[in-house]
C-alpha cells in the first residue's frame, strides 16, 4: 500500500522549513535501520534484510539483486537508505510499506507501525507523520509546493504506477510464482515503451502504437547509440519470453518443445527488465528535456 502525498513530492519534496522535510537526517536513517536489525532477529537475518532491502531499491529507481551474504545485505540495505534518505516522503513511504509488508506475511512477525515511525521522525525533527493511507506534514508551510518549471514528463506521471507494478512482481517470486513475475515485468517493459510515443526525434516523431514498432522506430533513430544497444536487448528478452518455445509468458508454453522458468531465470528475467525500465525512463526524460530545449515547448 503506498502511502498518498502531492505526487510533486516524488521527485521534489518540499524545503526544509522548521522541520526537516527535504532529507531524512543520517542519525535518523541509523535508527530506522537500528529497528530493521531488531526486526530481522525475527527469522533468517539475510532474509529479513533483504526484504527491506528491495522496497528501498525500488524507491531509489533500482534494481534488487540478492547479496552474497547476510553482513554485505547489512551494508547494501544501509546504501539503499542513505540513498532514498535524499527524498523524505520516498524513504518513509518505502520503510512503512516495508513494514505493513513484512507484517501482512505472517501475522505473528512484529514490524514497526505508524505510531513508530512518527516517533522517529518526531524525535529526530523530520516534518512528516503517517497517518495510513496519508503521509501528512507536520507544519502547515510545509504543504507548499514548489511549482516545478515544467510539466512532468511521461515517465514522471508513471512512476507511482510502474513502482507498484514492481512491488507486485517482487511479491510473486517470493511466493514461488515465477512466470507471473516475468510477465508482470513483461507488461511493464512494453508500458514503459508507450511513454515514448509522440517523442520528436532526429529523424522524425516516434508513432508506433504497440512495443516492437515503437522500439523499431526509437532504435532507428538512435542508431550505434547506448539506446540503440539496449533496445536491442530488450527486444530479445521480449521476444524470447513471448515465444512459446522461450519463456512462455505471453502466447502460452509450447508442452511439446517450451521450457518452463526455474526460480532462478524468473529472478534473473525480472532483475533484467527492471535494469532497462529504469534506463528508459531516464533516457526518456532526457529526450523530453532536449526536445524543449530546441523548441522552447514540451512534446508529448
Amino acid at each position: 500500500m503506498a502511502l498518498k502525498f502531492p505526487p510533486a513530492w516524488r521527485f521534489r519534496p518540499p524545503k526544509d522549513n522548521t522541520w526537516a522535510t527535504e532529507r531524512i537526517p543520517s542519525d535518523a536513517v541509523d535508527e530506522f535501520l537500528g529497528m530493521i536489525r531488531k526486526v530481522a532477529a525475527q527469522g533468517d537475518l539475510q532474509d529479513f534484510l533483504e526484504h527491506f532491502k528491495d522496497f528501498f531499491s525500488a524507491a531509489n529507481g533500482n534494481p534488487h539483486y540478492r547479496s552474497s551474504n547476510a553482513g554485505w545485505a547489512d551494508t547494501d540495505l544501509q546504501a539503499a537508505m542513505l540513498a532514498v534518505a535524499e527524498n523524505a516522503p520516498l524513504f518513509l513511504e518505502a520503510y512503512f510499506v516495508a513494514c505493513e509488508s513484512l507484517r501482512g506475511k505472517d501475522e505473528d512477525l512484529f514490524a514497526p507501525d505508524a505510531a513508530m515511525i512518527n516517533e522517529i521522525c518526531w524525535k529526530h525533527g523530520i516534518g512528516y507523520e503517517i497517518e495510513p493511507p496519508y503521509l501528512k506534514p507536520r507544519d502547515s508551510n510545509a504543504t507548499v509546493v514548489p511549482v516545478p518549471e515544467r510539466p512532468p514528463t511521461l515517465a514522471e506521471k508513471a512512476r507511482e504506477v510502474l513502482q507498484s507494478s514492481l512491488q507486485r512482481a517482487e511479491q510473486l517470486l517470493i511466493e514461488g510464482h515465477g512466470r507471473e513475475a516475468v510477465q508482470e515485468s513483461l507488461w511493464l517493459l512494453e508500458s514503459v515503451a508507450t511513454a515514448f510515443r509522440g517523442l520528436e526525434t532526429e529523424t522524425g516523431t516516434i508513432e508506433g502504437k504497440y512495443f516492437n514498432t515503437i522500439v523499431k522506430e526509437l532504435r532507428g533513430s538512435h542508431s550505434g547509440k547506448t539506446l540503440d544497444m539496449i533496445l536491442g536487448w530488450a527486444t530479445n528478452i521480449h521476444g524470447y519470453l513471448s515465444s512459446p518455445t522461450g519463456g512462455g509468458v505471453r502466447h502460452g508454453l509450447d508442452l511439446r518443445a517450451g521450457l518452463d522458468l526455474t526460480p532462478n531465470e524468473a529472478r534473473l528475467f525480472c532483475n533484467l527488465v527492471r535494469s532497462y525500465l529504469s534506463y528508459l525512463l531516464s533516457e526518456h526524460e532526457r529526450l523530453t528535456e532536449k526536445t524543449m530545449n530546441k523548441s522552447g515547448s514540451y512534446s508529448f
